[in-house]
C-alpha cells in the first residue's frame, strides 16, 4: 500500500537511497551552473524541490537559483504554499511584495538588494525581482514547501487556455478591450 502526501507518493523508507536526498552540483543540472537569460524576462529560475529531489518529500523546504540578465525580471508571481526567503550572491535586485486586500490593503513593500542581502516574501503574496544593475545577478531562493508552486500573474491571467473573456478583463483592469486583445496576444 502506497501513502500520497502534498501530491507525492511517499517511499517506503525500507527502498530510500542516498540518490533521494541528492541533487547533482558540478553537472549540468547543479546550482553552480548559469543559466541562458535569453527569453522574454530575461531571468531564469532553476528550482530543486521534490520533482528534483525526492526525498524533500514531507520536509517543507525547498530552494531555487534564479540568473538575471541585465534588466532581467523574475515577473510578479505568488508560491501559493510557500514563503521565500531571497539572498543575493551577484548583482543587484530590486525586490518587492504587495499585501493582501485587507485595510490597508495592497500595499508595496520594496527594497534594492546588493551582494550578500535578505529579502523575505510571505507565503501567497504577489512578489517579484527586477535586476537594477548592468551587469548579470544570481540569487537563491529558500522555500518552506516541498512543492511550493508558481503562478506568474500576467501568463495567468492573460495566457490561460482557453483565455479570459475579453469582456471579463476589460472590467476588471478598467482597459480598452483592444489593450486586452494586445496583451492576450503577448502570452
Amino acid at each position: 500500500m502506497s501513502v500520497f502526501v502534498n501530491g507525492k507518493f511517499c517511499k517506503n523508507p525500507k527502498l530510500a537511497k542516498a540518490d533521494d536526498f541528492f541533487f547533482p552540483g558540478p553537472k549540468m543540472l547543479g546550482l553552480n551552473i548559469s543559466r541562458s537569460t535569453s527569453n522574454r524576462v530575461g531571468s531564469t529560475v532553476t528550482p530543486v524541490n521534490v520533482e528534483q529531489i525526492p526525498g524533500l518529500n514531507t520536509l517543507g523546504i525547498s530552494l531555487a537559483r534564479i540568473d538575471f540578465g541585465p534588466n532581467g525580471l523574475n515577473p510578479p508571481h505568488t508560491h501559493p504554499r510557500a514563503t521565500e526567503i531571497l539572498v543575493v550572491l551577484e548583482g543587484t535586485l530590486h525586490v518587492g511584495f504587495v499585501t493582501s486586500n485587507l485595510n490597508p490593503g495592497n500595499r508595496l513593500f520594496t527594497k534594492v538588494l546588493r551582494k550578500g542581502d535578505v529579502f523575505v516574501f510571505p507565503v501567497g503574496l504577489i512578489h517579484f525581482q527586477f535586476n537594477v544593475g548592468k551587469t548579470n545577478a544570481v540569487a537563491i531562493a529558500a522555500l518552506s514547501s516541498q512543492n511550493p508552486g508558481v503562478i506568474t500573474i500576467a501568463d495567468s491571467v492573460f495566457g490561460s487556455t482557453p483565455p479570459i473573456s475579453v469582456d471579463v478583463l476589460t472590467k476588471a483592469f478598467q482597459v480598452d478591450e483592444k489593450v486586452i486583445e494586445l496583451l492576450q496576444k503577448q502570452f
